[in-house]
């Protein structure tokens, strides 16, 4: 089960405080020993400000009531910068937390930047680090693993996590730097009935991807829809049955039958059960040139309507100078 853990490729992309949740998790299925875990945690909380914690940790793990003196020393080094960060970063949070001035932001750059200065006192340098293309994507690669401890904890979270992560920008993402966050996205679309004219799309992008990520829940899906290998879809769903699949998953030979049945009709395919042999019968689809065309260009004039608009956006600020 160890060997599908994700804990390794997920945390670098969270703050340090939230990947203690994940070490929790792993501490209670008991993947790895304790003491692998504590030490993990002392290592994790060596950089941050959490120095409270640490000893803690460090007392339950060498089971004494003293701390090191650089421990101590450190949190007194803590408590310091802190001060000192709330202060210099006390007029973009006043800035932020007042919706009438954040109503002042227009679409011209250079107005924003000297608004801010002069009014606000606010620098450039406290903005110009998010503006550029590259930290554009990595900040929606690490809203997306933040927001899973949302989604997977909330009623409609799986509903939600569709609509976050399979817009463009936000696919091109995870196809770029993160492809593992696709077991998410997967696992959202096998239990969510309402997303169905969505799924389509993902599945063209498990193709493109299933040569270059492996995973046990995406490579389920490519052998169904995909492949149309149903004896491999079976072996991917025993491995399923340890991930978070498991309770919709594991079932017997007759509810696998009807949730088959089932999956055959809403997706429309091509085949048909043979209960004797046991098998699926399954013709593959082929779509022709001009279903091709229209699923390719589909999509065309809403990209273009919001190329025009960027555009009209970038020369109206151009002459507003």
């Amino acid at each position: 089960m160890a060997n599908y853990d994700l804990t390794p490729r997920i945390a670098p992309n969270l703050d340090r405080h939230l990947v203690f949740p994940l070490l929790e998790f792993l501490q209670e299925r008991q993947l790895y020993a304790d003491e692998d875990i504590l030490k993990a945690k002392i290592e994790l909380l060596n950089n941050t400000n959490m120095v409270d914690y640490a000893m803690d940790i460090h007392k339950s793990l060498y089971h004494t009531d003293d701390v090191p003196q650089d421990m101590v020393e450190r949190r007194v080094e803590v408590v310091g910068r802190l001060k000192a960060l709330e202060e210099a970063a006390t007029p973009l949070v006043s800035f932020l937390q007042n919706p009438n001035a954040v109503q002042e932001l227009r679409a011209d750059k250079q107005y924003n930047l000297q608004m801010l200065n002069e009014r606000y006192q606010i620098g450039p340098e406290q903005i110009e680090s998010f503006a550029t293309p590259l930290n554009q994507v990595q900040s929606r690669i690490w809203l997306m693993h933040w927001s899973l401890f949302i989604f997977f904890n909330h009623d409609n979270g799986r509903t939600q996590i569709i609509d976050l992560f399979n817009q463009d920008k936000y696919l091109n993402a995870i196809q770029t730097n993160a492809p593992h966050l696709l077991r998410y996205l997967a696992t959202s679309f096998i239990v969510n009935k309402r997303r169905r004219p969505q799924f389509k799309d993902f599945i063209k992008v498990i193709q493109q991807e299933q040569y270059s990520h492996e995973d046990p829940i995406t490579e389920f899906l490519a052998c169904i829809y995909v492949n149309y290998d149903f004896d491999a879809a079976q072996k991917k769903m025993k491995e399923c049955e340890e991930r978070v699949l498991a309770e919709k998953l594991n079932l017997n030979y007759d509810e696998a039958e009807r949730w088959i049945v089932n999956l055959i009709r809403t997706s429309k395919l091509d085949a048909k059960i043979d209960s004797e042999l046991g098998t699926v019968i399954m013709e593959p689809n082929h779509p022709n040139v001009y279903e091709q065309l229209i699923d390719h260009t589909k999509a065309l004039s809403g990209r273009t309507y919001k190329l025009v608009s960027q555009l009209l956006e970038h020369s109206q600020g151009q002459t507003a100078r």
